[in-house]
């Protein structure tokens, strides 16, 4: 707590600013300081998104996409709502990469809930995997790429 009031005495001879109490929304971002460390999460933006696009009642999945399945046209599907469909991927663009949408708006209806836990004393890391299917698309044989990103052993991307 010591560095807290040293940072606010410097923030204050520079800065117009009051202390406030802890910090509990920022950026979009809900925060929860406990003893033991944060916990960051952004529930609110996921409950606000599920309930623009009338979602908020979905079918609970417990991954954003299917781990055994290729995305592929859909050459006898119903037409879709352009500008609801770019609406939904503008959102999740904020949240993560576009997939499938129906799905992810599931998955994020069963995680609402979810965060980043950062406990005192963490190794403050930064560790990267990636991965790569060449050729992989069955219609146009592109290559398909993903990685993903640990920082203090929380995945952030």
């Amino acid at each position: 707590m010591s560095l807290v009031k040293e940072f606010y005495k410097l923030m204050h001879e520079e800065f117009e600013m009051s202390m406030m109490g802890d910090l509990t929304y920022f950026l979009g971002l809900q925060i929860k300081q406990l003893e033991e460390g944060n916990f960051v999460s952004q529930m609110k933006y996921c409950h606000e998104l599920l309930k623009c696009f009338a979602m908020e009642n979905s079918k609970v999945i417990d991954t954003p996409m299917p781990t055994a399945v290729n995305l592929d046209r859909d050459e006898y599907g119903k037409p879709v709502d352009v500008k609801r469909y770019r609406g939904i991927i503008g959102s999740l663009l904020y949240l993560t990469t576009s997939l499938s949408v129906k799905r992810i708006l599931g998955y994020l209806y069963g995680t609402t809930k979810y965060g980043l836990w950062f406990s005192k004393g963490s190794d403050f890391s930064l560790v990267g995997y990636s991965d790569s299917d060449f050729a992989g698309c069955k219609l146009d044989r592109k290559n398909t790429s993903g990685t993903c990103h640990l920082f203090s052993n929380s995945l952030v991307s």
